[in-house]
């Protein structure tokens, strides 16, 4: 058994920025996130609930297209699915602030 799993979010989520140091792969989590959660708000708005689990396949299959074709890397979401979501919320509402490039800087996630 591996001892080197990682224990708590907020421990998790550097670790989360660093497997997302491309600005193209963010950019598909954005678009594949915000599309997701405005078919959520779509489906609530007019009570219709059976497409939901599909906004799932949405939303991880831009992130997922991501780190297979830009990232090169195994999708976070794999070994730690609910940190992710949330990791993929949090990472968006950092964007949307304008807070993200000092969370990146702090995790050491090098910039062009």
């Amino acid at each position: 058994m591996s001892t080197n799993r990682i224990a708590s979010y907020k421990e998790f989520f550097p670790f989360y920025l660093r497997e997302h140091s491309k600005r193209a792969t963010r950019a598909f989590h954005y678009v594949g996130t915000l599309t997701a959660l405005a078919l959520f708000v779509g489906s609530i708005a007019t009570q219709t609930w059976w497409p939901i689990p599909f906004y799932l396949v949405i939303g991880y299959g831009f992130a997922w297209y991501s780190h297979l074709f830009i990232e090169h890397n195994k999708p976070a979401t794999f070994t730690y699915p609910l940190w992710s979501f949330i990791g993929d919320h949090h990472m968006l509402s950092l964007f949307l602030t304008g807070r993200l490039k000092k969370r990146l800087d702090e995790a050491g996630v090098l910039q062009a």
